[in-house]
């Protein structure tokens, strides 16, 4: 015989339904057990000398009283009540319906029944009373028994400081004893209202102020620090999180004011602060509207697509309706994650995924013949500066080539605007990756001069050996493609960039590597950075080299030191802090123009434009070839050669 799956009992009924159930069937059978026993006690609990017509009036009179009570509690609510909560609205319930039941069983066996012994109505309700409260009161006297061992449990678990004392940190303080993603307790509370101090909140004391912030971790014995300021702005948040850092504890933080709105504040809401909001300044809020016109319906083509630019890039147009987006990509594990995440987020997106190299020329001028994008924006690029000084040969391939040959597809084909990425390493470059993008930069430069005297013909195809020769361009072609280059200094959080590389050696329990404590980048999160190269593609009217305002620079051995106190550890004791020398061609310091660029303003203050250096245009195109020679040739004694006399401020930094 098959074993039959084993069916829930009661399966139609709620937890609470099933609860009331079983509590209904116990008074059942608790009230009248309560007036037998009284019975029982009043014959020296001998049931034979019962008479016989108390017993008949027992057991007549028992359906119509239980029928009576289970109503009467119910109509009380007490089979609707938390008795794990219970307390002395619960108690005067049951003193009620002790009382109306005992009077309604007076009347009922007089009227109607055979009068029963004086004690059978004292006793009685007593005994009835002590067994339907019992039941009742016993889980929450359980519990009581329990908070002891809780409550030395508590003792040991974190102890938390709680910063603000408004809507937000009373809601995440309630939630506490609910939330499954917290182990700790709120010991303290701390907020700059000065009327809020000395008073509680659900029994947890406000302290003081933000100054008072380091000694009432000493003398509450804090671990973690919960943030929930939501309203605050950047520059208040910073300064209150450096003063929670200073302590070593753990910080959280709670996201966003959106969240006070939508009622969402939990403890699950807290989250890990962000090293941005350490950064001094407010998030750059850009408006779109301009670049939503300028995208909508159109051919977009964003080379290097899968890489944390590129990516980013391709989101935020994503939403702004193009006509049809490329994604183009050497690495086709970066391509399909965005191609993923696009069709799940943007299902109506057309979008196309193409696997190549910009090095390609034949691959590259196959997507513009048969896809004819409108903007172009080529973020493909090799951006490690050590890496790129031990392979400078594979620098130029990528980032010059490849920007020529792309270039030159976006010509040939007429694209309507070409927008490079650059970046604040090729201002007065030391290192080749820095210079080998410095050059691209004149190469789009160049290509836009001489489209604008109508020379365009006489820019070179470049191919190699291996390539096949494409048809020359026609000398009467004249393209109305549109060159500009975008440039900025680090992005938090992209592929390769300080902030990953600290959190998994601050995980690894150190050292964190620093390569001298008086380096400062320039920092920008990717989707600012993003949204601001988009404006820049609108305002482009061609040849333009926008420089974005990255704010106040920043120390990275500060940056570090930060990361390492937001992990609640110590720096230099905990964790240790390496100063590893800086490495070939990396500089102390950032510059975002060369002495001989000025900035011109734009209608964005947050975007500025470099002033065009003089190029030698024939000089550098034949300088373009040689270098390209010499990288296929593997000589790299010949590039660094080449780069000294195509772009005069770069220095070699010593080895």
């Amino acid at each position: 015989m098959k074993d039959r799956k084993k069916m829930p009992l009661l399966p139609h009924l709620e937890h609470w339904q099933k609860i009331a159930l079983f509590m209904a069937v116990y008074d059942a059978l608790a009230v009248n057990f309560a007036y037998f026993f009284a019975l029982l006690l009043r014959h020296e609990m001998r049931f034979a000398s019962i008479d016989a017509e108390y017993i008949e009036t027992w057991i007549h009179f028992t359906p119509i009283y239980t029928v009576f009570c289970i109503a009467l509690f119910h109509i009380l609510r007490m089979y609707r009540s938390m008795w794990r909560f219970a307390s002395y609205y619960e108690l005067a319930m049951m003193t009620i319906a002790t009382g109306v039941s005992a009077v309604f069983h007076i009347a009922m066996t007089i009227l109607f029944f055979d009068r029963m012994p004086i004690s059978y109505y004292i006793i009685g309700p007593f005994f009835q009373f002590l067994l339907t409260l019992g039941v009742r009161f016993a889980y929450r006297f359980y519990l009581m028994q329990k908070a002891p061992r809780e409550k030395e449990r508590a003792k040991q678990a974190p102890r938390i400081m709680l910063v603000g004392a408004g809507n937000a940190g009373q809601m995440i303080l309630r939630d506490l004893h609910k939330a499954k993603e917290v182990h700790g307790r709120v010991c303290c509370i701390i907020d700059d209202n000065s009327n809020k101090w000395k008073r509680f909140i659900d029994g947890v004391p406000i302290v003081g102020g933000r100054d008072v912030i380091p000694e009432m971790v000493k003398r509450y014995h804090i671990s973690k620090i919960y943030v929930a300021i939501p309203s605050a702005g950047a520059e208040e948040r910073r300064k209150i999180l450096k003063i929670c850092q200073e302590t070593g504890c753990e910080l959280k933080n709670l996201p966003g004011m959106f969240q006070l709105v939508n009622g969402d504040i939990t403890v699950g809401a807290l989250r890990d602060v962000p090293i941005e909001d350490l950064l001094g300044r407010e998030p750059i809020e850009s408006d779109l509207t301009h670049v939503f016109e300028f995208l909508n319906d159109k051919v977009i083509l964003v080379t290097g697509g899968g890489g944390s630019i590129g990516s980013e890039l391709c989101r935020q147009i994503a939403s702004h309706r193009p006509k049809q987006m490329i994604i183009f990509d050497v690495y086709e594990n970066n391509a399909y994650d965005i191609q993923q995440e696009l069709r799940r987020n943007h299902p109506d997106l057309n979008l196309l995924v193409l696997i190549g190299s910009v090095r390609d020329s034949g691959r590259i001028n196959e997507v513009f013949e048969n896809y004819h994008p409108d903007i172009v924006f080529h973020a493909a690029a090799h951006k490690h500066v050590p890496l790129m000084e031990d392979s400078p040969c594979e620098a130029i391939k990528n980032n010059v080539l490849g920007t020529y040959k792309t270039a030159y597809a976006a010509m040939r084909h007429n694209c309507d605007r070409f927008i490079m990425i650059s970046t604040d390493k090729a201002v007065n470059p030391t290192n080749v990756m820095g210079a080998s993008k410095r050059l691209c930069e004149m190469i789009i430069q160049t290509f836009d001069a001489m489209i604008a005297e109508g020379r365009e013909a006489e820019i070179p195809e470049l191919h190699t050996r291996e390539e096949e020769h494409m048809q020359p361009m026609d000398p009467g072609f004249h393209s109305r493609t549109r060159f500009v280059a975008v440039r900025f200094g680090n992005v938090l959080g992209s592929n390769g960039s300080v902030i990953p590389l600290f959190r998994k050696q601050i995980e690894a329990g150190g050292p964190v590597t620093v390569t001298h404590p008086e380096i400062i980048r320039y920092f920008m999160t990717i989707p600012e950075a993003v949204s601001l190269v988009l404006q820049a593609a609108v305002m482009a009217r061609g040849s333009e080299i926008f420089v974005l305002d990255m704010g106040r620079p920043v120390k990275i051995d500060t940056l570090a030191r930060n990361l390492i106190r937001l992990s609640g550890l110590e720096p230099d004791r905990d964790i240790r802090i390496v100063y590893t020398g800086l490495r070939p061609g990396e500089k102390l310091y950032e510059e975002k123009l060369m002495a001989e660029e000025g900035l011109k303003k734009t209608d964005n203050n947050l975007i500025h434009i470099g002033k065009p250096v003089e190029i030698d245009h024939e000089a550098l195109l034949k300088g373009v070839r040689v270098i390209m020679e010499d990288a296929y040739a593997d000589d790299e004694a010949g590039i660094r050669a080449i780069l000294h006399q195509l772009v005069p401020t770069y220095t070699q930094a010593r080895q």
